[in-house]
């Protein structure tokens, strides 16, 4: 590979880099405008899926994977504790460590959200001919592959 060859392929990569970068935020604007049904504000909604498939964590676990700080989480987590979407559980290990666990209510919500979310993506992709979806699926794995690289590293 030349010099030029490698110039032009960090140029096309970076090229890739920024019109995924693009459809992706796109992409998840279209179908989090599905979380408005809900009810849930985005912040809570985004806490709650943590919890809920991310599995039981304690508030600065959940504070971490949000970016934010404990205090602002503890409100966000009261919230989902009043709506009965989150439960608070002592650990049998330690009693001063407590876990939140999305309660099966929580659950249907995330689920709903998910279905809601997947059938307008599902829509979206009806557009496409057997060979474009195939061809998308493609890109799908490929992305799959590039994100567990990325977690290995």
């Amino acid at each position: 590979m030349t010099d030029q060859d490698s110039s032009s392929s960090a140029g096309n990569q970076a090229d890739i880099a920024n019109r995924l970068h693009s459809v992706a935020i796109h992409l998840l604007r279209r179908a989090r405008q599905e979380d408005l049904l809900t009810g849930l504000a985005p912040a809570r909604l985004s806490a709650l899926s943590v919890i809920g498939f991310g599995g039981p964590c304690t508030v600065t676990d959940l504070a971490e994977a949000e970016q934010v700080a404990v205090p602002t989480i503890s409100r966000i987590v009261a919230a989902l504790v009043a709506q009965r979407l989150v439960e608070r559980q002592e650990n049998a290990h330690d009693r001063r460590t407590i876990h939140l666990v999305a309660t099966p209510k929580g659950m249907d919500v995330l689920r709903e959200g998910r279905r809601r979310r997947t059938a307008q993506l599902g829509t979206m992709l009806a557009q496409f001919t057997t060979v474009e979806q195939a061809t998308i699926a493609e890109a799908v794995t490929l992305m799959e592959r590039m994100l567990h690289s990325a977690s290995e590293e």
